[in-house]
């Protein structure tokens, strides 16, 4: 009835939770930073907004697949895109608004707000 594992119901209920609660909190991230780019202002936000919540959305995501992968090659390999993703995200987020400052875009600053980092 059980595998050799010894997993019980309510273990393989908890475990399946905990990854559906990942894939769907990495989900929701991915929608938020779907909307921050459809909100913020400029290039630069626009950017900094896809990179942080696709990267955080992806690792909860495959957080929970690992999870329900459990411990075996499929989990090495997700491990390995993990590894992959969080190494050329970044990357590629800083070439493109390096060669977007290059290219002579600047940022959207708003002079509303000119004691922002003054004491009060």
């Amino acid at each position: 009835m059980f595998d050799v594992l010894g997993q019980t119901p309510l273990w393989t209920g908890l475990t399946t939770a905990a990854s559906w609660g990942f894939i769907g909190a990495g989900a929701l991230l991915c929608v938020i930073g779907g909307i921050g780019m459809l909100r913020l202002p400029d290039l630069y936000t626009r950017v900094h907004a896809a990179s942080v919540a696709d990267t955080g959305g992806m690792l909860l995501i495959f957080i929970g697949l690992m999870i329900q992968a459990g411990l075996g090659l499929v989990t090495l390999k997700l491990a390995l895109i993990v590894m992959f993703l969080l190494i050329t995200s970044p990357t590629a987020t800083h070439a493109l608004a390096r060669a977007a400052r290059q290219d002579g875009v600047d940022p959207v600053i708003d002079d509303d707000d000119d004691d922002r980092g003054r004491a009060r």
